[in-house]
């Protein structure tokens, strides 16, 4: 994507800024000049995951215009004895789960409407967080429901790697429930 001064997003602001970095973030997508980019994030992230080598991984299912890092996992036989999980999303009360998956395309949906995994519920040591903007700083700006800063504050424990596109970069006031990311990768490699 290309680089274009940050904005800073006040609260009240989110929301707005959320809907502007999807669109941008479609439109860089399916232009031809995404896809030597999304082979240089799978090659950071395949890296970044040799060096964590978890047991037990947790991932998103890709919508929208995510980097798919299912497709990049699956792949990766290197990661051919880690457990792969999935999260599962409840809206009421709002949380969220991983559950271990057994690497076959879903035919569940959580209560959000996102594919996922029907096995037990799992804690990964490393969970792959989708960013649709992010910060130097670590932190991310997601969809807005707080899905994963809810279960990364209840799991401290646990390394979170943001995903992003070079151009979803701001600058953004953290919140006291935004969670920062134990580093965030890019196509450009690792930001922080």
């Amino acid at each position: 994507m290309s680089q274009q001064q940050p904005p800073v997003p006040t609260t009240d602001t989110r929301a707005v800024l959320r809907q502007q970095l999807l669109l941008q973030r479609k439109a860089w997508f399916t232009n031809v000049e995404a896809l030597p980019q999304r082979a240089a994030l799978a090659a950071h992230l395949r890296d970044v995951l040799r060096q964590l080598e978890p047991e037990c991984l947790g991932l998103y299912w890709p919508f929208e215009s995510e980097f798919n890092a299912v497709e990049v996992c699956l792949a990766d036989e290197s990661l051919n004895d880690t457990e792969l999980a999935l999260p599962f999303a409840f809206k009421s009360p709002r949380h969220m789960e991983f559950r271990l998956w057994d690497g076959e395309t879903p035919a569940l949906r959580d209560e959000c409407g996102i594919l996922t995994a029907s096995g037990p519920a799992v804690v990964p040591e490393v969970v792959l967080v989708p960013c649709l903007g992010f910060t130097r700083e670590g932190y991310r700006l997601g969809y807005g429901g707080g899905y994963f800063d809810r279960w990364l504050a209840a799991h401290p424990e646990v390394t979170a790697v943001g995903l992003a596109w070079a151009g979803g970069e701001i600058e953004l006031e953290a919140q006291p429930h935004d969670v920062p990311m134990a580093l965030i990768l890019t196509e450009q490699g690792v930001v922080n």
